[in-house]
């Protein structure tokens, strides 16, 4: 006699075949396993069951006796595994679709409609850990910003600061939208590259709430906008290549944001000031960090691609010949912001102050393109070419 499974009163069509399943799953093909039960339609559900299960129901004997079958269910065959779930694989199968790296994916599916499904296009050895360090350095405005404390400064000064958060939160919406344009085009088998993108698209969501709130803070309206600086961002949102799209935005203009920050952390004039452009700096090093990583990567994997690089900071500069690059109010109001006064001499303090900001932001662009594989007399040429905007 063969084994016998019993479902009491529980019918196929509310979890019964759970039961079944599971009874068949180590048991040889043409294993034998009789059935027995008081649901009403256990006879009839079983017969459809093991029709589309591949399985034989014999029922001469009076008995509902299940002869497993060669195949278990057919859904799999053909079934592919979706690389190896702890690292991502050289290319990534578009079949694969939204399925979790390392799942048995079964066949049939559509296919993802991406752009980037090859490693190397999209990866950085290091965007596992920045991720976790995102992860780890999440902050709250609410709560970490003590908004309470109010700013008392001359109105001169709280005008300057103003527009200076007018020209930041201009910069970071294009810091969003490029991330979030490239995390919908890629792959999202390099899961560590994904989720690092998304928690940058969440970085630069806080910073332009951060901004904005501290320009709003005494002023019922921000400052202006400049059709240059307009202009210098929307050739980075237009770049549709991932690589280039990373090494523009955050080699050569995050990475001179960065210095900005800190100096407008160094020259606030007010707790709050200083505690915004603080924590967005350090949001904005991990940016820096993967850009650079990546477009490290990418030049040691294909050293011809240097001049890639090269060719579009050249073609972004002709782009942008006849435009007026930063706006005179924002270049103006960080002179003011660290002169503090409008006394000569805090003035030329003030304008020595952003000429050095300037020489360093140039340095730091060297350095940065220097690591990515340029020798330091091409380095300093192409960090010539920067947009005046600084992003």
């Amino acid at each position: 006699m063969p084994p016998t499974i019993d479902l009491d009163d529980l019918g196929l069509d509310n979890g019964g075949h759970l039961l079944l399943s599971r009874a068949l799953a180590t048991a040889p093909a043409g294993a034998a396993l009789e059935v027995v039960g008081t649901h009403p339609d256990l006879a009839v559900h079983l017969a459809a069951w093991c029709r589309s299960h591949g399985h034989h129901l014999d029922r001469h004997t009076g008995h509902l006796v299940v002869h497993r079958g060669s195949t278990v269910d057919d859904r799999w065959s053909g079934a592919v595994r979706a690389g190896d779930a702890a690292r991502p694989a050289a290319h990534a199968d578009r079949r694969w679709g939204l399925a979790a790296r390392g799942a048995l994916v079964e066949a049939g599916g559509p296919p993802l409609s991406v752009d980037w499904v090859d490693r190397d296009l999209v990866w950085a050895d290091v965007a596992p850990t920045l991720y976790a360090n995102a992860t780890a350095n999440q902050w709250n405005p609410d709560t970490v910003v003590d908004w309470s404390t109010g700013v008392d400064i001359p109105g001169d000064i709280e005008d300057a600061v103003v527009q200076i958060m007018t020209y930041l939160v201009e910069n970071e919406q294009a810091a969003l939208v490029i991330p979030a344009r490239l995390l919908s085009r890629m792959h999202p088998h390099f899961r560590e590259v994904a989720q690092l993108l998304a928690a940058q698209v969440a970085d630069e969501a806080r910073h332009m709430e951060i901004f904005t709130r501290r320009g709003l803070l005494n002023r019922d309206t921000l400052g202006v906008s400049g059709a240059g600086g307009r202009a210098s961002l929307q050739t980075l949102v237009g770049e549709r290549d991932f690589t280039m799209a990373s090494f523009l935005l955050s080699v050569m203009g995050e990475g001179t944001f960065l210095d900005l920050l800190r100096f407008l952390n160094e020259q606030a004039p007010d707790p709050i000031t200083a505690e915004i452009t603080r924590l967005a700096g350090r949001d904005e090093a991990r940016h820096v960090a993967f850009g650079v990583a990546h477009t490290a990567h990418v030049a040691r994997t294909d050293r011809s691609f240097l001049n890639r690089l090269r060719a579009a900071v050249e073609r972004r500069h002709a782009v942008l010949a006849d435009t007026a690059g930063l706006n005179q109010d924002v270049f103006d109001s960080l002179v003011l912001l660290a002169a503090g006064s409008w006394e000569p001499a805090s003035i030329r303090r003030g304008w020595q102050s952003v000429q050095q900001l300037k020489r360093s932001m140039d340095e730091g662009r060297r350095r940065r393109l220097a690591f990515i594989g340029f020798p330091d007399d091409e380095a300093a040429e192409i960090s010539a070419l920067h947009t005046r905007n600084f992003m």
